[in-house]
């Protein structure tokens, strides 16, 4: 196996024979769980699938969207992560139970619903037929999903505000 295509299939993930995508996000999230921790690290790792995906994504694949291809998933569902993280040192305690998992799992969930269905600008990119649109979508996908995640904590932290007063 090159070295590109290694790439491009995280370590072989879209290898796999059924929701190879699906696959690649899933070990995206093991992966980048334990960044939640460090999170320059989980920035630069999402900065690095971006940018190393795209290289293997040109070469790998030619700038075909194969399904093999899951570097794409992999940098959009560390993007996604990004909106996981702890805001303070409060937020950071409240994390520390049942929230360390929720909004990573509700980050996935997003991402691949985003990552399916392609909504305006994600869609118009997965046409193109290069690498940055392999990327690109993906890449977006990530971005819509840390917002989301973001609004959604937002609201979780104001309606527990209220429930506590």
């Amino acid at each position: 196996m090159t070295p590109a295509r290694l790439i491009a299939t995280f370590g072989g993930c879209g290898l796999f024979p059924r929701a190879p995508g699906t696959v690649g996000s899933l070990a995206a999230l093991l992966v980048g769980l334990p960044l939640l921790k460090r999170p320059r690290m989980l920035v630069c790792a999402a900065m690095a699938a971006t940018l190393v995906g795209w290289w293997a994504t040109a070469r790998a694949g030619e700038g075909e969207d194969h399904s093999w291809i899951v570097i794409d998933e992999v940098a959009g569902m560390w993007i996604a992560l990004l909106a996981c993280l702890p805001d303070s040192h409060q937020d950071e305690a409240a994390t520390k139970a049942t929230h360390r998992l929720l909004w990573p799992i509700v980050a996935f969930g997003l991402f691949r619903l985003f990552d399916i269905t392609k909504p305006g600008p994600i869609g118009a990119l997965d046409r193109r037929h290069d690498a940055i649109g392999v990327m690109g979508d993906d890449v977006l996908a990530g971005f819509a999903s840390a917002g989301c995640v973001r609004v959604l904590r937002k609201i979780w932290t104001c309606g527990n505000k209220t429930v506590s007063k």
